[in-house]
C-alpha cells in the first residue's frame, strides 16, 4: 500500500478565461493549469496572443485526461456553449 502523502495526482483540468482586452471567453485544458495561463498571457499561445491579457473564469480538474478532453469539446460546442454561458459564467 502507497502511502497517502506519497500518492502523486495527475490532473487534467479545463478552463475558461475571459479576455481583458477583448471581453471574450477562450475554453481550454491542461495538465498544468498555472503554467498554461502563465503561456495565454504571455503571447506564447497562437489562438490567444492578440487579445490578453486573460482572467481565470472558472476551471474544473479530472483525474482523467480523457474525460478532461472531452468536457473541453462539449463545452466547444453549441449545446456546450450554452451550458457555459447558463451555469458557468
Amino acid at each position: 500500500m502507497i502511502p497517502r502523502n506519497k500518492v502523486k495526482w495527475d490532473m487534467h483540468y479545463v478552463y475558461i478565461l475571459k479576455s481583458v482586452k477583448t471581453k471574450k471567453y477562450y475554453t481550454g485544458a491542461s495538465d498544468d493549469l498555472k503554467r498554461r495561463i502563465k503561456e495565454h498571457n504571455s503571447g506564447n499561445s497562437d489562438f490567444t496572443s492578440w487579445s490578453g491579457p486573460y482572467e481565470l473564469i472558472w476551471y474544473c480538474a479530472f483525474s482523467s485526461k480523457e474525460k478532461a478532453y472531452k468536457f473541453e469539446n462539449y463545452l466547444k460546442s453549441s449545446s456546450g456553449f450554452a451550458f457555459r454561458n447558463k451555469r458557468l459564467i
